[in-house]
C-alpha cells in the first residue's frame, strides 16, 4: 500500500484534537473521517468547522467505522489502553497522545500485545521528527562520530509564566491537577524522551518538587539531577515568574556545545571558544518541517514500513522517569 487516501479517525476533539485536525488537512494522504468527542459542544463545533467529516455516536462506534486504517487518541490518558486495545481488535494503527496512560499494569499488558502480535501504535512526541534531535544522534548516540567531542552535560531549563498555559483553557481541570496534569508530564516529557532516545534510559539521582498548598494543584517547580549513559543532566523547570515561557537544553560536549530552543526550532552549534559553528537545515520553519516529516511517518507506521515514531514501550519508560522525578529524592 503506496497509494491512495489513509482514513483516520480522531477521538478526542480539544486543543490536541483540533491541532492535528488541522494539519491532517494539509497532507496529501492521510484525511480525517470519523471524529467522536464525550463533550457534544466540542462534536458540534468541530463539524461546523470541518463539515465534511462524519460523526460517531461513540468512542467504540467510531473504532468500527467501515474504511478506516488508523486512530488517533487525543483524551485525557485515562481511556488510552482501552481504546488502543479496541482499535487493535479492529485492526487499526494507532497514534496516540502523551502521556500514555495512568495504568502502567495496563500499559504493560498492551506493549506485550503489540510485541507479540506485531500491532501498529505510536505516540505523539513531537521532537522524534525534529531536525534538532537527528543532530543530537549524530553527534552523541552510542555509535556516533562526534565532531564536537566527548559529552560532559547536559542542562535542561523550562519556564512557564502560567499553568495550564492560556491556550490550553479548555483542555479540562485535570491538565492542571497533580493526579495526572502538570508541566512534567505535559512538557518535561519531551525532553526526557530527547535525552533517552540519544543517550538510553535515565536514573534520577535527586529531585525536588514544589506543589501549592492546596494538595490539588500540578507542580509549580522542579529541580533534578539524572544521569543517562554516565553523561549528568541537570533539569530546572518552574511556572510563574519574571520569565516569559521558555525551553532550553543545552548538550555541553569537550570540543563545544549543542543549544536548542524552542521546541528544537532554534539550533546552535558552537565550538570549544564559543564560535557558531554552521548546521546543516532545512530551509523555512524547522518546526513545520518536522511536523510534515511526523505525518508522512504515520503513514510508514500505517503501512507497516520502517519509522522513527516512538512506540509505547519507548513511551512508558519516558513515563516511568517522569513519575520517578515527580515522587521526589534525595
Amino acid at each position: 500500500m503506496h497509494e491512495g487516501q489513509l482514513n483516520i479517525g480522531v477521538i478526542g476533539l480539544g486543543v490536541m484534537g483540533q491541532r492535528m485536525l488541522a494539519r491532517l488537512a494539509t497532507h496529501p494522504r492521510l484525511r480525517a473521517t470519523w471524529v467522536w468527542d464525550a463533550n457534544p459542544a466540542a462534536l458540534a463545533a468541530t463539524l461546523q468547522t470541518y463539515p465534511q467529516l462524519l460523526a460517531a455516536s461513540s468512542a467504540e462506534a467510531l473504532i468500527q467505522s467501515p474504511g478506516l486504517h488508523s486512530l488517533y487518541i487525543a483524551t485525557p490518558p485515562a481511556p488510552h489502553m482501552a481504546l488502543s486495545e479496541l482499535a487493535f481488535d479492529a485492526g487499526l494503527a494507532v497514534f496516540c497522545e502523551k502521556p500514555l496512560t495512568v495504568d502502567f499494569a495496563a500499559a504493560r499488558a498492551c506493549i506485550a500485545r503489540i510485541d507479540a502480535q506485531g500491532q501498529r501504535a505510536a505516540v505523539n512526541f513531537a521532537l522524534a521528527s525534529s531536525q534538532g534531535l537527528a543532530l543530537l544522534q549524530s553527534q552523541f548516540a552510542a555509535q556516533a562520530k562526534p565532531s564536537l567531542g566527548v559529552l560532559q552535560a547536559v542542562e535542561l531549563t523550562l519556564a512557564f509564566a502560567a499553568w495550564p498555559r492560556p491556550w490550553q483553557a479548555t483542555a479540562g481541570a485535570w491538565l492542571g491537577e497533580r493526579i495526572e496534569g502538570g508541566f512534567s508530564r505535559e512538557v518535561l516529557s519531551h525532553f526526557i524522551f530527547a535525552l533517552q532516545r540519544v543517550l538510553g534510559p535515565a536514573e534520577v539521582l535527586r529531585s525536588r518538587v514544589d506543589y501549592p498548598a492546596d494538595g490539588i494543584a500540578a507542580e509549580v517547580g522542579l529541580q533534578a539531577e539524572l544521569r543517562a549513559a554516565t553523561v549528568p543532566v541537570r533539569i530546572e523547570g518552574r511556572v510563574g515568574g519574571d520569565l516569559p515561557d521558555l525551553n532550553r537544553m543545552v548538550w555541553q560536549a569537550s570540543e563545544g556545545q549543542i543549544q536548542l530552543q524552542e521546541w528544537f526550532s532554534q539550533i546552535e552549534r558552537r565550538n570549544a571558544a564559543g564560535q557558531l559553528l554552521p548546521h546543516a537545515a532545512a530551509s523555512g520553519d524547522l518546526r513545520l518541517s518536522g511536523q510534515r516529516d511526523q505525518l508522512d511517518q504515520w503513514v510508514a507506521l500505517i503501512e507497516g514500513r520502517p519509522h522513527g515514531l516512538p512506540g509505547y514501550a519507548e513511551a512508558l519508560a519516558v513515563q516511568e522517569t517522569i513519575e520517578a522525578l515527580l515522587q521526589g529524592r534525595g
